[in-house]
């Protein structure tokens, strides 16, 4: 099948701004839910956007690790998403759940989380991920792949009689704050439904908008 000429239908279930929660934030949790149930490989992976400290806009994949009032994920501070997000900067999110025909947009702002809560998600991590924060130079150049496998064996070394391997300085967590979030539902003949949540003061003005 040429995947370049695909017209598939996506169905005729609406997406009402009655059957969503007055606080978008909530209304992902709910969205994630559905996502585990409907067996959805990674359902906490989203594309973080963000833009270089030259102005070039950069996008990877990143897992949610966590929702309070934003949403938390981690990386070394020295990779290319940490460079370009230093202390704080505007990021953009894309939940893909495209087997359900749905889409969740973020704007907001990524800022470190205190070393505490670094340090609590850090401990939380199995070794061997403990053991390639300190192993990698996250987003750095080398030569082979041999010379990186060799970079994790000697921090596995290094932390052989360690019973528990420190966070690094170089690595911990950032929090986005949404200041807008846009639900997408896939709909027939292209007719979708979007309903955007905008922040204002401290509450959300809601408006649905053409496909």
């Amino acid at each position: 099948m040429d995947s370049l000429s695909r017209h598939e239908d996506y169905g005729h279930l609406a997406l009402s701004e009655t059957d969503m929660t007055s606080d978008p934030l909530a209304q992902l949790a709910a969205w994630l839910v559905d996502a585990e149930q409907a067996e959805i490989y990674e359902p906490n992976a989203f594309v973080l956007g963000t833009i270089d400290p030259s102005g070039r806009p950069t996008a990877r994949t990143v897992l949610l690790k966590g929702l309070d009032s934003g949403l938390l994920f981690a990386t070394n501070y020295s990779s290319r998403k940490g460079d370009a997000i230093g202390d704080g900067a505007d990021v953009s999110a894309v939940f893909g759940w495209y087997s359900m025909y749905r889409q969740l947009i973020i704007e907001g702002r990524a800022e470190r989380v205190s070393l505490s809560e670094s340090d609590e998600y850090f401990d939380s991590r199995p070794r061997g991920s403990q053991l390639a924060a300190w192993a990698s130079e996250q987003s750095r150049p080398i030569a082979t792949r041999d010379a990186l496998d060799q970079q994790y064996e000697d921090t596995d070394r290094r932390f052989a009689n360690d019973a528990v391997v420190p966070r690094p300085e170089h690595w911990g967590g950032y929090r986005i704050v949404p200041s807008r979030m846009e639900f997408w539902k896939g709909r027939s003949n292209r007719m979708h439904d979007r309903i955007a949540f905008d922040r204002v003061d401290d509450g959300w003005k809601v408006t649905r908008l053409q496909p």
